[in-house]
């Protein structure tokens, strides 16, 4: 759990923003992760062997993805990955580490889930209904411990996850391994995807904003067992999966109007969702008796690059005497990490130096792409850096307005307008 503690602040520097009254907060962060850690130096061999795979193409290809590459060499692609162009394009997903659900304890009870062509989708939803909501509580428990608040004080659920199908849903299963109060109002975000977590913090934000006194917890929950397949010459995109997704569990407690004993994190200022018509088969994934089918269109980065510089200047208008002052410069930038390429395009399009999408690169190393949960982690290293600026008195000033974005299917961009409260106020002259 990354502490959200501000820490002991020097004299000399000036004290954290005040949020603005009836304003939504993010007043806590929290995380938890499955314990099968995934070094990504050993992923090639492991999926190979877990899998009975011996096709030494399909092992090359997948050693390709997982290579630490030139770093000029990662921009990626997903769906022509035989071709020369896309075998450069995809030298590398920059991920080191990742948590999975999947173990080698679980296809010994399961081999069918590594055998092409089984129904396996109940098997699959067994272990990924089970996996998610533990994470869910234990990512919860996590940010209601930072918070200092109780459970008891949660009068909102906001549920997100791509990773299960049950009735009644994950967000009343949650509630009830948390305790929750019977009166607790639920809200469940179904195969939102990638943009998920953005969402959900859409939504906590239009709660906490309308109901006077309320404190909305968010989880996100995902796991890659309802997506995980062996292998196939036929379904070259599938290894891009292998190398890049993760799983895991987020959360946050939303509330406006913080008290004196709460520490906010962020102001969720304005908020925006935006779909792009037609591009709705770039992100498919679909249900079948085999788990999910899931494939991410080559064009994904390039249609992200296209849109995303309109759909942030209409966030930042929400917001007229910000949008005035403010350059992209000068703004946070906390981003999903889709894959490398999406962050590379979207540097090169909006002209953001190195250090602007650092928090989302990290995650991205550290993690993988978690779908969901990943924004949570961005924010996390976003609240550390800055604590640690601070405690080093560094002369470096933290940007106090910024964007948090997510890309999800649809295509959906997902945006908020955000203000980092722990970031070190201007003096005043």
């Amino acid at each position: 759990m990354v502490s959200t503690n501000a820490g002991g602040i020097a004299s000399k520097q000036s004290s954290s923003m005040a949020p603005n009254p009836g304003k939504a907060t993010i007043l806590a962060l929290g995380h938890a992760f499955p314990q099968q850690l995934v070094m990504q130096d050993y992923v090639v061999d492991g999926f190979m062997r877990n899998t009975n795979c011996d096709d030494p193409e399909l092992k090359e290809k997948l050693t390709r993805l997982c290579t630490v590459p030139d770093p000029n060499l990662i921009i990626c692609s997903y769906k022509y990955i035989y071709s020369t162009i896309i075998e450069l394009a995809c030298k590398t997903t920059t991920v080191k580490t990742r948590y999975v659900v999947m173990s080698e304890e679980i296809l010994k009870s399961y081999p069918e889930l590594a055998q092409e062509g089984q129904p396996t989708m109940k098997q699959r939803l067994d272990i990924s209904n089970k996996a998610v909501t533990q994470m869910a509580t234990e990512a919860s428990l996590a940010c209601v411990r930072s918070w200092g608040g109780a459970l008891s004080e949660i009068t909102h659920l906001v549920y997100v996850s791509s990773s299960e199908a049950r009735f009644p849903g994950g967000d009343l299963h949650l509630a009830r391994a948390l305790g929750l109060s019977p009166d607790v109002r639920r809200v469940m975000l179904a195969f939102t995807g990638c943009s998920g977590g953005v969402a959900g913090l859409r939504v906590a934000k239009g709660l906490a904003e309308s109901c006077p006194g309320a404190r909305v917890l968010l989880a996100t929950s995902e796991t890659t067992i309802v997506g995980f397949r062996p292998p196939s010459p036929d379904r070259p995109y599938d290894l891009v999966g292998v190398a890049l997704f993760g799983d895991g569990a987020g959360a946050a407690v939303v509330g406006a109007d913080p008290t004196p004993v709460e520490r906010p994190l962020f102001e969720l200022h304005s908020a925006l969702q935006r779909f792009l018509p037609d591009t709705d088969k770039t992100i498919d994934g679909r249900l079948t008796e085999e788990g999910i089918k899931f494939q991410l269109g080559r064009e994904l980065p390039h249609i992200i690059e296209a849109n995303v510089e309109a759909f942030c200047q209409k966030l930042m208008q929400e917001h007229p005497q910000a949008a005035d002052k403010l350059t992209y410069g000068d703004m946070f930038w906390a981003v999903h990490p889709g894959g490398p390429a999406i962050l590379t395009k979207m540097e090169g399009r909006l002209g953001l130096d190195g250090g602007k999408l650092r928090a989302s690169r990290s995650a991205l190393r550290d993690f993988g792409n978690a779908s969901s949960n990943t924004i949570v982690y961005v924010l996390e290293n976003m609240v550390e850096e800055t604590r640690q600026r601070r405690e080093e008195a560094a002369e470096e000033e933290d940007c106090e307005w910024g964007l948090i974005l997510a890309f999800g299917p649809g295509i959906t961009f997902e945006g908020i307008l955000a203000r980092n409260l722990q970031a070190r106020a201007r003096a005043r002259d």
